[in-house]
């Protein structure tokens, strides 16, 4: 059986270098459950200004970049990880993304001021999320890398090998939308 969403958060923050079993506890109380969403449902829409920060209990979600022609996926959230939809969350401007349940999903969230507080408060944290951010930074320039590169197998290939877990996880026209190719194509070369 799978810890619950905030036994999951509490097992990621108390691997946080300096960071103490109360303060682990504190900060992991002031995130609150979001309603359970269901494949499908929506985390947030274009337009809607990001005020929270997400934590995955459970579930498969997708970031989404909608255009006229189609919705581009450009990455994902799963069990574990943190998620928001970053621009807006930091600029405080209305998103150009929205993020989709794929599956039934369990988040808890925590306010951005209050998150941003509580880095403030807590050097550990601080330094915690410094390291999240160096992480996505690195694997948005992996992005990258893979969307300049002309062949479709390369893509493939460099993503199997950063993230093989999505290949159990998300369905496969998403994981064709990441890499900028059709799902038949994909199919092809798996």
């Amino acid at each position: 059986m799978l810890p619950n969403p905030a036994g999951r958060l509490l097992e990621l923050v108390r691997a946080v270098p300096g960071l103490s079993a109360a303060e682990a506890a504190a900060f992991v109380a002031r995130w609150q459950p979001v309603p359970p969403l269901r494949r499908g449902d929506f985390l947030i829409r274009p337009g809607q200004v990001e005020q929270r920060l997400y934590f995955v209990g459970q579930g498969v979600l997708r970031i989404c970049y909608p255009t006229e022609a189609e919705d581009i996926c450009v990455g994902f959230g799963y069990e574990a990880t943190l998620l928001c939809s970053f621009p807006s969350f930091i600029s405080q401007q209305p998103s150009e993304y929205a993020i989709q349940a794929l599956r039934r999903s369990e988040l808890l969230s925590i306010g951005r001021a209050e998150f941003m507080g509580s880095l403030d408060q807590i050097p550990a944290l601080a330094h915690f999320w410094r390291a999240e951010l160096e992480r996505n930074l690195l694997g948005r320039i992996e992005r990258e890398i893979d969307l300049l590169l002309p062949e479709p197998a390369r893509r493939y290939a460099r993503l199997l090998a950063r993230s093989p877990q999505l290949f159990q996880r998300v369905p496969h026209k998403y994981i064709a939308s990441y890499l900028r190719m059709t799902p038949e194509t994909l199919s092809r070369l798996r």
